[in-house]
């Protein structure tokens, strides 16, 4: 087993996984590891050309993982193997091209601009009550139930049911974010599917035959004018947005402020000139990013950093360990928020960039700058956090914030 093997998901890599990443780009840029059951890329140059590497595809990394599993058991968890490949982040082309192109149709950046007063609202309605307690939970208070709320309304979910929907999406990314597949979060993820199913039908019936202004009655109105999506893959694109449209999100405001209160000349820097905020946002996604990885599977073999990745082998795109590399970024270690250029990976990049990235931005953008205008004097309880056990998906378990 090597040190990143070892290392992996212990307390010190959850806490610090940016100085396991700096020993690899250092030391061994392209490795092979056991747990992750693939080759894992550290530098940015390798990920970022990864990502429009044409010998590497989306569409297989999950079937390499559910193999792993003994054949009984890839057989009970069909019904979940075959919810996630309908998600767009497990598709290639033409499938990846067709679904991708009809929920542009849905998501479009004028409509995505015109949520901000929405944003603005769901932000007032959340810290009423933190002027009187004069404290909040960083993810429970704010950084959750936010883009929570948000996508729950955008594709027509009552606000009533979000808690439900967390739990849900929890278990989903839970799977995933592993290391390696587990029977337990197999068989939780596999009846978070089931509910979410039997959950999403009738709602999807009522938008048939009363569409509303939603997401989801866009979706169906693409599918009924014979547009080429599946009544399964409206079903999985309203899963897979319910949980993508949140958790990236949630992660991006949660480690943001968390660095800014670590970095209290930082957090007086924005306090003091909001037109940074902008870029401040981009540099959160780079500085502690929300994913910090992705997965790809070798399709035609080829030589990276002297190794010879073979067809069938998973790669792991280490974003987190991109977005420090020295090679790219000055300072990496440091939070700089005004960096430029800063072209980050936080978002992914080619035919997978983030389909949500407007609304993240959005809303990480709203958010902190009324947090900043409103309560300046955050302060946070404990300067210690532990973080949430996942591989993938990184933000701080529980923050409390006072005022």
């Amino acid at each position: 087993m090597n040190e990143f093997d070892s290392l992996l998901l212990s307390p010190q890599y959850l806490s610090d996984p940016y100085s396991v990443y700096r020993n690899l780009r250092e030391q061994a840029p392209v490795v092979w590891s056991e747990r992750m059951d693939g080759w894992v890329i550290t530098r940015y140059r390798d990920v970022k050309n990864a990502f429009r590497d044409r010998r590497l595809n989306s569409g297989q990394r999950l079937r390499s993982y559910m193999r792993q599993f003994p054949q009984q058991l890839q057989e009970d968890f069909k019904p979940l193997y075959e919810m996630y490949t309908k998600w767009l982040v497990m598709m290639d082309p033409p499938d990846h091209t067709r679904l991708r192109t009809l929920v542009n149709k849905a998501f479009t950046p004028r409509m995505v601009a015109g949520l901000a007063p929405r944003i603005e609202s769901l932000f007032d309605d959340l810290c009423e009550s933190w002027a009187v307690t004069k404290r909040f939970e960083l993810i429970g208070d704010l950084a959750y139930p936010l883009p929570a709320m948000m996508i729950s309304e955008m594709l027509g979910i009552p606000a009533e049911d979000r808690q439900q929907f967390h739990h849900w999406a929890d278990e989903l990314t839970a799977f995933l974010g592993s290391g390696a597949p587990q029977v337990d979060l197999a068989e939780t993820a596999s009846q978070a599917v089931q509910q979410l199913n039997d959950y999403l039908r009738p709602i999807i019936a009522n938008r048939r035959s009363e569409p509303r202004d939603d997401l989801i009655s866009t979706l169906v109105k693409i599918e009924e004018q014979g547009e080429n999506i599946s009544s399964d893959e409206l079903l999985a694109m309203s899963v897979f947005l319910l949980v993508a449209g949140h958790e990236t999100t949630m992660a991006l405001i949660a480690n943001g402020v968390w660095a800014l209160l670590q970095n209290r000349c930082q957090l007086e820097q924005l306090k003091q000139d909001k037109s940074l905020l902008p870029s401040a946002v981009e540099e959160f996604l780079r500085y502690d990013s929300p994913l910090q990885h992705q997965i790809r599977v070798v399709s035609t073999g080829f030589v990276l950093g002297g190794e010879l990745l073979e067809p069938g082998q998973r790669v792991v795109l280490m974003l987190g360990a991109a977005n420090r590399d020295p090679e790219q970024f000055r300072e990496p270690d440091s939070l700089v928020l005004d960096r430029f250029p800063n072209q980050h990976l936080a978002f992914g990049e080619g035919r997978h960039f983030c389909l949500g990235a407007p609304l993240a931005r959005l809303e990480a953008k709203i958010v902190f700058e009324n947090l900043l205008d409103r309560f300046p004097n955050l302060k946070a309880v404990d300067q210690t956090v532990s973080w949430r056990k996942d591989t993938s998906l990184r933000h701080p378990s529980q923050v409390w914030v006072t005022l």
